[in-house]
């Protein structure tokens, strides 16, 4: 059919054209044939062809995208019922619904990223809209450029990327379960993962030898934590070279692997791409000799610096670099490597303004994944090709074993070659709760295998917030621990004996719930469905369960945790899901635990705690979780192999059915069907059914067998319950409790703990924290969903110093809160800080989002003359104040600073004008203004002409700083230095 388009000389829009392909209820849809035939290959797909055959069917879509191009830019919109909940997008920090936000596929190094954060490290241009009535629809705009994902306007979806892209519709299907399973036909599958994979891993930047990588895995045997997997971050490397290890430090790596593997332990070892530009580097050399680098648009390798000083980089579009890095990763593989960590690859450049490389480099890709092509076309792909490239070599170095590859960067499919965790995240409770929604986002986008860093990566934890953490983090798919370098042990015994118990329990609990774990990657594997899911998918028509997020499934097992620092898990009122919900632990229930819960009709199978992996056996005894359903039966299904190799592609595997049924007062717990090519093992099966409240009955027999057991009478159970709830009061009143080693500090009489204060209302939400610096950490417009400001807690984000050093006295100091007014509600919101910065000098600052204004968000600040000796005449010393407001770029290469001059002049400053101060006639004439033409918005800066002498510019790696500066001199009582200023974001055409 031919689309019924508008035209005028720039712009042509209409409904989208249609076909359908790949299978029954998915759709292909272009702006018209010509663009359907012009289009590029794709990256996502398993099998282009697929995306590029009609089917024959008599199925007309639901929904049908209208388009709008205009400037080189196309624009598809889809409207769906009032009600739409609206998820994936991938990799994204913030809610787990999706509505009201708006993020840029674009992969970006996000160290220390926010809630606000438009773009991370991974790009997954694809939403899953759930209806009201509970039917599903995903839609997928198949193109590798920068995409605009726009979900600000309730249950639509609209998204903006350069010309042209085919979009796919999956459904609407009878759930949101049946979306992924027709995507996962498309994009493929998970790898399949080596059953050690799915242990606990601990990592650090960095174990800096192998003497202490000997004693880290020394120490989890000693105290009895299970643990199957230590990690080496780059200083294991001979000057951070990739394929190479320090002759001092890691001397002997296959005899510290052979070790390891003797003590239950693998090795997972790191590569970025940065090679460095070094002649006489055997990998330099060897991809210089056969030209595998990515090249400058003047055909010379690009160059620029990471870890290692100058670097090239491989340019994985090209099958032959492909395979050069593969061959490079067999031989690597022979040290004893059991897995690849493949870091930095968005790729990551420092000392750039745009964290990457440059968009006019070139890749000279393979005709089939789309030709030479500018970096702007490969960008978002080519972590993705650096994670097939890995595995691939893995696979060379031994086809009988599965490779495990841990990406950073990736692209919608990158999950058929790699794992992938949700990069640098913070150590505080706002990254332990949204860590929840990210891996659940992840699953819902095609990458079911994923976790944080446990703990967080930047930052020091608490001992109750990294104890909660890895109670959560031991029921995520991936499950790792992880800190940077500079902050204090973050190992499961770093936060004292009440946090180390708590690990240990929640890692013994994820040990037990491996063979259920390893079983449902294997389901995803084999056909798409997900590991962790939202809470809803166990009733998607129930919207009261849409939003939550401290709580997620595992298969039937309902995990409800508790994101808060005061709030005790088992003090949390449980939003269930309708049907039955049988509570249950492992005799481990603690307040910093979370709450489990079997669904009524499952099987849960489970397995002995073991150290790690290697020492389970067939032969171990196997236990059945039983929550039967309304009707008295329930099922469930296990899935057993050698846990790593190929052999269950070629029937060398046992998957059981199990069923239980009640009849006349007896359960019969069965064997109902069993596939594979393998014996059952001779062990003994243990039966538990669960009756309520965490009490269950019991028996035994061999696995196989017909098993069993009579039910108790009405009044029996409830005898049981009301014991087993008894005996769980008595187990939460006596569990060690971690403290929470926050300090708190008193400010004139208001008691302050580090927790950061926010003032929100009208269009902005900030964060402040006054016992470091005062420092501003978060600067959110809340219209436009666009964090402008993001920092960690102790350096960065809003800062003012008392002189014109950078970092002078006023950004560390301890600032007392003076006065608050946090309303929360539409009235004022104010705070006022002071902080001593010695001589008798306070920095008094107020910050306040106006009533009768409030799109402003406004602050005061002042160096104040406290206690000025009279010798000095009243008087200080020289002083400066000077404002210094980190602000992130969202989009580096879109974003300039923008201003007229008091003499008239109009300026446009670009990151490549490097630092610039601007004073006397050529000072801003009241404001200035940073845009962002991608967003169409500027962050605009007013201030009193009158109290400021300098603007300076200084751009930064995806920063720009504005900074205010005051004349400099002493002040007494009577002639303080002040500057008053305001913020504001206002749309540009």
């Amino acid at each position: 059919m031919a689309a019924e388009a508008i035209a005028s000389s720039d712009v042509v829009s209409g409904d989208m054209i249609f076909e359908p392909v790949l299978e029954e209820g998915v759709f292909r849809f272009d702006c018209s044939a010509s663009d359907r035939q012009a289009a590029y290959p794709s990256l996502s797909f398993v099998n282009g062809k697929d995306r590029d055959t009609p089917i024959s069917t008599r199925t007309r879509p639901s929904y049908t995208p209208t388009y709008q191009c205009a400037r080189g830019q196309q624009i598809v919109k889809l409207e769906f019922p009032a009600g739409t909940s609206l998820y994936g997008t991938g990799e994204v920090s913030g809610q787990l619904e999706r509505t009201g936000k708006r993020i840029f596929t674009w992969n970006t190094d996000a160290w220390g990223y926010g809630t606000g954060t438009t773009s991370l490290y991974q790009s997954h241009p694809w939403v899953l809209a759930v209806l009201p009535n509970g039917e599903a629809l995903g839609v997928l705009a198949d193109t590798t450029r920068r995409c605009e994902i726009d979900l600000r306007k309730e249950s639509t979806i609209q998204f903006i990327a350069p010309s042209s892209y085919p979009v796919f519709t999956f459904g609407p299907f009878t759930s949101p379960t049946a979306v992924l399973v027709s995507l996962s036909h498309a994009v493929g599958t998970v790898f399949m993962p080596p059953k050690w994979s799915l242990g606990y891993h601990q990592c650090r930047w960095s174990y800096d030898s192998d003497k202490r990588v000997r004693e880290i895995c020394r120490t989890f045997r000693e105290k009895g934590i299970p643990c199957d997997v230590i990690w080496m971050d780059i200083d294991y490397m001979h000057g951070f070279r990739c394929f190479t290890f320090d002759k001092e430090r890691f001397p002997d790596p296959k005899s510290l692997a052979t070790d390891l593997h003797l003590n239950g332990f693998k090795a997972i070892w790191m590569l970025d791409p940065g090679i460095k530009h070094e002649d006489g580097y055997f990998v330099y050399d060897s991809g210089s000799k056969i030209d595998v680098w990515v090249q400058k648009a003047d055909g010379t390798p690009f160059i620029g610096e990471v870890w290692p000083g100058p670097c090239v980089f491989p340019d994985y579009t090209q099958s032959k670099v492909r395979s050069w890095w593969a061959s490079l990763v067999k031989d690597f593989i022979y040290n004893g490597v059991d897995g690849i960590w493949n870091d930095m690859n968005e790729p990551s450049v420092f000392k750039s303004v745009t964290k990457t490389m440059p968009e006019s480099n070139i890749h000279r890709g393979d005709d089939e994944i789309g030709g030479c092509q500018n970096h702007s076309y490969y960008h978002n792909v080519y972590g993705m090709l650096m994670a097939r490239s890995t595995y691939e070599g893995m696979k060379l170095a031994d086809k009988d074993k599965r490779p495990f590859v841990l990406t950073r960067a990736g692209f919608i499919g990158s999950q058929r070659y790699a794992a992938t965790w949700t990069g640098d995240n913070v150590s505080n409770w706002e990254h332990l709760h949204m860590s929840i929604s990210m891996v659940l986002q992840l699953g819902l986008s095609g990458q079911p295998f994923s976790g944080p860093d446990i703990g967080g990566f930047a930052g020091n934890a608490t001992p109750r917030l990294f104890g909660r953490w890895m109670g959560i983090g031991a029921m995520f798919p991936f499950c790792r621990g992880h800190s940077e370098t500079d902050t204090i042990d973050h190992e499961p015994w770093s936060f004292g004996e009440e946090c180390e118990e708590v690990c240990r329990l929640a890692l013994k609990r994820r040990y037990r719930l491996l063979p259920h774990i390893y079983t449902l990657f294997y389901m995803a594997h084999t056909t798409g469905t997900l590991v962790a899911s939202p809470t809803f998918f166990a009733d998607p028509e129930d919207l009261t369960l849409r939003k939550l997020e401290n709580s997620f499934l595992l298969g039937p097992v309902l995990v409800c945790a508790s994101t808060l620092p005061d709030q005790r898990s088992d003090k949390l009122q449980h939003a269930l899901p309708k049907g039955i919900w049988q509570s249950f632990d492992f005799e481990d229930s603690h307040p910093d635990l979370p709450s489990l819960y079997l669904r009524g009709g499952s099987i849960l199978p489970f397995g002995p705690p073991h150290q790690h992996i290697d020492e389970s056996k067939p032969s171990d005894d196997l236990t059945l979780l039983v929550a039967l359903d309304e009707n008295g039966k329930a099922k469930g299904v296990l899935f057993e192999d050698d846990g790593d190799g190929y052999g269950f592609t070629e029937g060398q595997y046992l998957l059981t059915h199990y069923e239980a049924e009640l009849q006349m007062s007896e359960v019969t717990i069965r064997v109902s069907k069993s596939e594979g090519l393998w014996e059952r093992p001779k062990r003994r099966l243990i039966v538990k059914i669960l009756l309520g409240g965490g009490t269950a009955i019991d028996t035994w027999g061999m696995d196989g067998e017909d098993l069993q057991i009579a039910m108790p009478s009405e009044a029996e159970v409830s005898n049981l319950v009301s014991a087993s709830k008894e005996k769980y009061k008595i187990r939460m009143e006596s569990a060690k409790l971690i403290s929470d080693a926050e300090k708190a500090s008193e400010h004139k009489g208001v008691e302050l703990s580090q927790t950061p204060i926010e003032l929100k209302s009208g269009d902005w939400a900030v964060k402040v924290v006054p016992w470091i610096g005062g420092r501003v950490i978060s600067m959110a417009h809340l219209p436009s969903g666009t964090q402008w400001l993001h920092s960690r807690v102790e350096v960065n984000g809003y800062e003012e110093y008392c002189g014109t050093e950078y970092r002078s006295a006023g950004c560390t100091e301890e600032y007392s809160v003076v006065e608050r007014s946090l309303q929360h509600g539409g009235e004022e919101e104010s705070l006022m800080l002071e902080g001593d910065i010695g001589g008798g000098l306070i920095l008094q600052r107020k910050l306040t989002i106006p009533k009768d204004n409030p799109k402003i968000f406004k602050i005061n600040s002042k160096i104040l003359a406290h206690k000025v000796g009279a010798g000095s005449g009243g008087f200080s010393r020289l002083v400066c104040l000077r404002v210094h407001p980190m602000f992130t770029l969202l989009h580096p290469t879109e974003s300039f600073i923008s201003f007229t001059s008091i003499d008239g002049s109009k300026q446009e400053i670009w990151p490549e004008s490097g630092e610039q101060f601007y004073e006397g006639n050529l000072l801003p004439n009241g404001e200035w203004m940073l845009v962002d033409k991608c967003q169409g918005l500027a962050l605009v800066n007013r201030f009193n002409v009158e109290e400021v002498f300098k603007c300076f510019i200084h751009w930064g790696t995806g920063t720009v700083n504005l900074e205010l500066w005051s004349e400099q001199r002493p002040v007494s009582k009577q002639s303080p230095l002040a500057i008053s200023h305001e913020y504001e974001v206002i749309k540009i055409p």
